[in-house]
């Protein structure tokens, strides 16, 4: 009966030492991410070339790219697999040269589920659970890991993990895992800030591209 009871607090400790250590690294992990989310706030606009890789193994399907996205506030213009995607703060537009069309659709964040180029440094505000992770030395940079998981337990991501530079409290790479397996890993190559930009440069001009022969295609 000692030797039960002697066990079971030998466990107890042991639960609770592993509770108070989860909790410690879910408020460093947090702490973490609130200083990055306000720094990326206290810039005017982000540039950001990054490069971006697909991986399914069990679908054998791996893809390499390459792209650029410039953020100003809740606006964007992204770059990618030769589509241009923009969002004016009321509309997103998705510009296709290769089909000549360009896609207009009204934005509702309520719906919006996805990591927006404009949520990309923010995202993880609200929806998940945080914990510290793997520590990288990458070219002298130190990278922390920090693990997100979403509290909804149907969701679609099954855990996400950002590298965020120590130093600069940039995020230098996100890591998103899908359920079904499906891996997308966006490494930046970049990061500038409060760059010089166009008055337009979040501007799009319909005419333009109906006078080139594009088709203007209004989801609503």
């Amino acid at each position: 009966m000692k030797t039960t009871m002697r066990n079971l607090k030998i466990t107890s400790l042991a639960i609770l030492a592993f509770l108070s250590l989860t909790t410690v690294q879910a408020q460093e992990a947090k702490k973490l991410l609130n200083e990055v989310s306000a720094k990326a706030k206290s810039y005017d606009n982000i540039t950001i070339d990054f490069k971006y890789n697909l991986n399914n193994t069990k679908e054998n399907v791996s893809q390499d790219t390459r792209g650029d996205v410039t953020i100003s506030g809740e606006k964007y213009v992204l770059n990618m697999l030769g589509t241009t995607s923009m969002f004016d703060g009321n509309k997103i537009y998705t510009i296709v040269p290769e089909d000549e069309e360009v896609t207009i659709s009204s934005y509702n964040p309520r719906n919006d589920k996805q990591i927006t180029p404009s949520k990309m440094l923010t995202f993880y505000e609200n929806g998940y659970r945080y914990k510290m992770d793997i520590t990288q030395n990458v070219k002298g940079r130190k990278i922390q890991f920090v693990k997100l998981i979403p509290i909804d337990s149907n969701a679609e991501i099954k855990d996400i993990l950002l590298g965020i530079d120590v130093q600069t409290k940039h995020i230098y790479k996100l890591i998103q895992t899908d359920a079904n397996g499906t891996k997308y890993t966006l490494t930046v190559n970049s990061f500038k800030t409060d760059q010089p930009l166009s008055k337009t440069l979040f501007d799009f001009n319909e005419s333009k591209y109906e006078n080139d022969g594009y088709y203007i295609n209004r989801l609503d």
